[in-house]
């Protein structure tokens, strides 16, 4: 009786370990989110899912809107997993302001202290230049709500989708806290049912 108590006691004690270390990897290292709207096409479409290192920013704390140790800032042209600041439900957007930037969207164009970011017609897509990032950008919807000028506040970002014209982001809520940032998406893993490498 004695041995068999402790075989099911150290086997509990193996079942909470493995608990505790899946969701300390869930929540502060890496995880894949499903995407269930068109808001960042063409860059992510319906049902894909997407890689996200959640050690980009810093570790989190498990459970928690709160970093225990920050590193990088998110930077313009991130695409970043993050808790929606009016209804907590966990969204897929770019960052297209950081603080301290005098921010302004007209049309679905993003101007960053005065100068518009660049977009191109390529292979008859429009491709916008925001930070490091070249990435697709839709208009076919139009551009969406305007926004600004306003200057982003200390620990604040303005998010955005790629789909300007059919994204609820920053323009409806406003701006987002670093801390609601969860992590940097990489890359679609899976589109359309089959296993994929798309760089984001």
């Amino acid at each position: 009786m004695g041995e068999q108590s402790g075989r099911w006691t150290r086997d509990l004690a193996s079942v909470l370990t493995v608990g505790a270390i899946v969701l300390f990897a869930r929540s502060s290292l890496a995880d894949h989110y499903f995407v269930p709207s068109g808001s960042m096409e063409p860059s992510v479409h319906v049902d894909d899912r997407v890689l996200v290192n959640k050690l980009a920013y810093g570790v989190r704390v498990p459970l928690a809107d709160v970093y225990a140790v920050e590193l990088a800032q998110p930077a313009r042209g991130d695409v970043v997993v993050l808790t929606s600041p009016e209804d907590g439900i966990v969204l897929l957007k770019r960052v297209v302001a950081v603080p301290g930037d005098r921010v302004r969207v007209a049309d679905g164009h993003v101007e960053i202290d005065g100068v518009v970011a660049p977009v191109k017609e390529i292979d008859g897509g429009l491709v916008e230049e925001l930070g490091a990032s070249a990435h697709p950008l839709d208009l076919d919807s139009g551009g969406g709500p305007d926004f600004g000028p306003t200057v982003v506040p200390p620990d604040r970002f303005l998010v955005m989708g790629d789909n300007r014209g059919n994204s609820k982001d920053g323009r409806y809520f406003g701006f987002v806290a670093r801390s609601a940032i969860k992590g940097r998406a990489v890359a679609v893993i899976a589109r359309g049912g089959r296993m994929a490498w798309i760089g984001l």
